[in-house]
């Protein structure tokens, strides 16, 4: 894990509550060690408010996985640098490279896998 992950805006090890507006750039993103997920949503978003147990859950068995919790939308670059479309979308970065999505997850299962 890089040293940046530590000090990167809207990241927290295990299980981020709060969707950031001071988001991370994609190059930021791209120059990322080792596991992180990226979540894209909105606070107000109804099926980002229903994910969220279901989220929170799948987390407390990676305690140390970092997640970064974009406040995604209109005019909002690095949403649509993913291609993100509906919310909440989960990607997994490796190293900076997307290596798996997730969109509205439904259990925890869909979001350990």
């Amino acid at each position: 894990m890089s040293l940046e992950i530590n000090t990167m805006q809207a990241c927290q090890f295990g299980f981020n509550p709060v969707y950031d507006e001071e988001t991370p750039t994609l190059e930021q993103l791209k120059k990322l060690t080792g596991d992180v997920i990226v979540e894209f949503g909105a606070p107000w978003c109804g099926h980002c408010q229903a994910a969220e147990p279901i989220v929170r859950e799948a987390f407390s068995k990676y305690p140390q996985l970092p997640h970064i919790k974009v406040y995604d939308g209109k005019g909002k670059r690095l949403g649509r640098a993913f291609h993100v479309k509906l919310w909440p979308t989960f990607i997994l970065l490796r190293d900076g490279e997307e290596v798996a999505r997730l969109v509205r997850p439904v259990t925890p299962d869909e979001v350990r896998q």
